[in-house]
């Protein structure tokens, strides 16, 4: 399950380049989508309040040049000190509209100034009433006024933008955040955890269905995972007994040379049935650690010792650990069979309080297997020419999984040497839990008072 996982759901994804979160992207986007509106808002409102500004101011000049028009033809005089006749500097487009017998109103810009206001008509002696008149100062202040409250208003919404942003923006991280742990527990072989109810939460979204999506996968892989571990043991368990029958019928062969060879490969036959199953068990995370205290160097020395003389044993700190020695001896011997068969001697195991090295001086561990760890069936050989099947290594994972412990692997090179260099040894560590077989699919199991 961990090893399909893993490249369905990666525990890290890194990404050349800077890295930003969504809650300061969306706060972003709004506040950017904000500044807009408020920008474009803020010219609408100040250009509305000009033009209809602009518009009082020329309808009122448009009604005192008309009561001017009305006074001058009854008197002959004119009754606003501002109106004058036949004025030189009237704008050429209003004097244009007046020659057609037309009253008409005409705004001049001034650069860097308020802009002025012209009103313009005819009178029956054929002169041209004017008044010429500025934009007033109240009418400047207002303006001004309503300039600073739009700016303020445009800053108000894009701070209030950003903060939204922010807030609804780190609720779907946090979600997102969730979901990605959870997805990371499960690529890491823990199948009862549901990504849909790590997020939590009442608003359905996408995040959900993403969720939804995710344990959808893993049910699914799981039960393909459980079919072919049932197909595996189902195959492994019936072959059992044909094995052991052409075992048994194998050793009743008169002595000699092929009898030796018939029995060898029923025996290599029987070892590789018992290892399928044993692996079959552990994949089903159903093993119990049966625990006892022991002194670690003790026992590694006293194991070691039977099963190779020839293998140097160093303990450089003792301690006393609550493991199952079964299994443990299981993972030793699994270790020092690979570093046997695939190693160069001297073969040297050192205890150093809780932690187990062995060490040959090989060529090394293939790199697929430090990237990746122990997979089945696959020893190094690209060619598959090379001895054993390739589970002695799962065994000891699996087993070490079962005991709270952690199995790793590493080449040994010269210090600061380039990756070219061939490696000058293998080390396989074992590291011991402090506090029993810690949360690993397979619980513990003390043994009872008076056992």
């Amino acid at each position: 399950m961990r090893v399909m996982l893993r490249h369905l759901v990666p525990a890290r994804v890194e990404r050349a380049g800077i890295r930003t979160g969504l809650r300061w992207k969306l706060s972003a986007a709004i506040a950017l989508v904000g500044a807009l509106v408020a920008v474009a808002l803020s010219l609408v409102v100040h250009n509305a309040a000009r033009v209809s500004m602009l518009d009082n101011a020329r309808d009122l000049a448009d009604e005192r040049v008309r009561i001017a028009q009305h006074t001058y033809e009854a008197s002959g005089r004119t009754n606003f000190p501002s109106i004058k006749l036949d004025d030189p500097n009237l704008p050429p487009e209003l004097r244009k509209k007046v020659a057609e017998g037309r009253r008409a109103t005409f705004v001049s810009d001034r650069a860097g100034g308020p802009p002025d206001i012209w009103a313009a008509v005819p009178v029956k002696d054929g002169h041209v009433l004017s008044l010429h008149t500025g934009f007033t100062d109240r009418s400047t202040d207002i303006l001004y006024d309503l300039d600073q409250a739009l700016v303020i208003g445009s800053i108000a919404v894009v701070l209030g933008g950003s903060a939204l942003g922010v807030l609804i923006g780190g609720q779907l991280s946090r979600r997102l955040r969730k979901a990605a742990a959870a997805a990371n527990q499960v690529a890491k072989g823990e199948t009862d955890v549901r990504v849909r109810e790590a997020i939590g939460g009442v608003v359905r979204d996408e995040t959900d269905d993403l969720a939804s999506a995710v344990d959808a996968m893993t049910d699914a892989l799981q039960q393909r995972l459980d079919a072919e571990r049932r197909v595996t043991a189902d195959i492994a368990h019936e072959l059992r007994t044909p094995v052991t029958g052409l075992l048994t019928a194998a050793e009743l062969l008169p002595p000699g040379r092929p009898t030796e060879l018939v029995l060898d490969r029923a025996k290599a036959m029987r070892a590789l049935v018992e290892d399928v199953l044993e692996v079959a068990r552990l994949d089903g995370a159903s093993e119990r650690a049966e625990l006892q205290d022991i002194l670690l160097g003790e026992f590694v020395s006293r194991r070691v010792a039977a099963k190779d003389p020839e293998v140097e044993v160093r303990v450089v700190h003792e301690s006393m650990v609550t493991t199952d020695p079964r299994r443990l001896e299981r993972v030793l011997f699994n270790l020092l069979a690979n570093a046997a068969r695939h190693g160069k001697p001297p073969v040297q195991v050192t205890v150093e309080g809780r932690v187990i090295r062995v060490r040959d001086h090989g060529p090394g561990f293939p790199e697929d297997l430090l990237a990746e760890g122990p997979s089945r069936f696959r020893t190094g050989s690209s060619d598959r020419a090379g001895h054993g099947h390739g589970l002695g290594l799962t065994i000891a994972a699996g087993q070490a999984r079962v005991l709270g412990a952690r199995l790793t692997f590493r080449n040994v090179r010269p210090v600061a040497s380039p990756e070219h260099i061939p490696a000058e040894g293998a080390v396989a560590v074992l590291w011991l839990p402090e506090h029993a077989p810690t949360n690993t699919g397979s619980h513990p199991m003390l043994p009872l008072p008076g056992q």
